[in-house]
């Protein structure tokens, strides 16, 4: 149970800092890191595995929330 709690804690800390730097281009990121939560089911040995795996996502998305790749104006692709 602290694991969890301490899980809500961070996921709204993380939550508070996008928001805070959240643009079109890291849009998408953002959103994929928000719903990271739905990705840890189940009790035991799977969850454990459920919550490392969602802790290798996040910090992936992290990056590239951080360092979002700039869109491409249309003016410049037409």
């Amino acid at each position: 149970r602290k694991a969890e709690r301490a899980l809500i804690v961070e996921y709204e800390s993380t939550i508070t800092m996008m928001l805070a730097k959240l643009d079109a281009t890291n849009l998408a990121a953002a959103v994929a890191v928000a719903n990271i939560p739905e990705e840890i089911r189940g009790y035991g040995h799977v969850k454990e595995a459920n919550l490392a795996k969602a802790a290798a996502l996040r910090a992936g998305l992290l990056e590239a929330f951080k360092a979002p790749v700039k869109e491409i104006s249309r003016a410049r692709a037409a």
